[in-house]
């Protein structure tokens, strides 16, 4: 089994949210917090739920406005606003702890156990949330920002957004397959300047390998492709993850890229366990359309879960150059896509086409 993930972004138009403001609701959270406590405690079940209704809805109001890349970046450019929503979102933990433990203590009566237990989960929920999901994002952020700063640089947040969005994914993926995995970045609205001989020779240098393996680089006309992949016959969860974010994380030329005036990230990544081909960062998806011994046509890239059964009959229908090193069937989608491509068949139909000559039973991602 494997799995995939894509994040596309359109630019948000929504303002940065105000932090003073969050932690005032964070604290006026905390206030219905205790007060559900001393009523809960009093065994008055009903109070103690409208509280925690309350305390729910502030904390639920914080983490809807720390969503997304407006979110992050309030957090990272304002450091000081962030410690102080996170002092503030750590303080609910211990009350809501007290709740649940007079809650299991029999602290109310039976027949408002049910409304005051609902109203705690809520709680419990958004305030999860803010700390652990919003809060813990921007932290992955600004790791991978990697000196970058965060308050002149907010069209890398973005893109760097897009990125923790997608190793995130593979995180909770990798229950499905983990001998390897890859990340595919499509970068346009870079700013580099291409023609320049410095920054060409470093793309020149990272494009020759002919496999697609770790920190390769591709040009796609404006727009630049990185490549990060990780692959070990042997593992523990987490370890795949954690190679990918240190090679982003290094990668100085990406940061140049993303550094722009108007940077637009596309991701897409896969986690495998390997069922076609040998565990290996050649094998590892996504994979792109390049083949041997000649020009090949428009650039596609891909990853696939399942199992393209035909796989070896459609390399020789077609006479496809595949390097011998790369054995995953994932490899024939990119290639056969971008030659439908080549031939003036039009996206849609490149891709419908060359699904519908698959035998098997698969999930695909690709992108031209």
């Amino acid at each position: 089994m494997c799995g995939i993930i894509a994040v596309l972004r359109r630019p948000s138009d929504r303002a940065l949210p105000d932090l003073p403001g969050l932690a005032a609701e964070l604290v006026t959270a905390r206030g219905h917090l205790t007060a559900a406590l001393t009523a809960v405690e009093a065994g008055d079940g009903a109070l103690g739920a409208a509280h925690l209704r309350d305390a729910a809805e502030h904390a639920a109001a914080v983490d809807a406005a720390l969503r997304g890349v407006p979110g992050a970046t309030a957090l990272l450019a304002d450091r000081r606003g962030a410690v102080r929503v996170r002092d503030d979102a750590e303080a609910l933990g211990p009350l809501l702890a007290r709740l649940e433990a007079a809650l299991d203590a029999g602290a109310v009566d039976a027949d408002d156990v049910e409304p005051v237990n609902e109203a705690l989960v809520a709680a419990k929920d958004a305030a999860w949330a803010v700390a652990r999901d919003r809060l813990r994002t921007a932290d992955a952020i600004h790791g991978l920002l990697a000196g970058l700063d965060p308050a002149s640089h907010h069209p890398a947040i973005a893109g760097f957004h897009s990125v923790q969005v997608a190793l995130s994914a593979i995180d909770r993926l990798e229950v499905r397959g983990r001998d390897s995995a890859g990340l595919h970045l499509h970068v346009r609205g870079h700013g580099l300047d291409l023609a320049d001989p410095a920054v060409r020779r470093r793309i020149d240098d990272r494009s020759a390998d002919p496999l697609l393996r770790n920190r390769s680089v591709r040009a796609v006309g404006d727009a630049l492709a990185f490549v990060y992949k990780a692959a070990a016959e042997i593992g523990e969860l987490g370890d795949n993850v954690a190679a990918l974010r240190a090679a982003i994380t290094d990668d100085d030329l990406l940061h140049l890229a993303l550094a722009g005036a108007h940077p637009e990230v596309v991701v897409l990544g896969h986690t495998r366990w390997a069922s076609v081909g040998i565990i290996s960062e050649a094998n590892a998806h996504p994979l792109n359309h390049e083949e041997t011994g000649g020009p090949t046509g428009p650039y596609v890239a891909a990853a696939l879960n399942g199992d393209v059964d035909n796989h070896l009959e459609l390399v020789t229908r077609h006479g496809l150059g595949i390097a011998p090193e790369i054995t995953t069937d994932a490899k024939v989608i990119p290639t056969l896509v971008s030659r439908a491509l080549g031939e003036g068949t039009d996206l849609v139909e490149a891709f419908r086409s060359t699904v519908a000559s698959f035998e098997g039973s698969v999930a695909i991602a690709a992108w031209p």
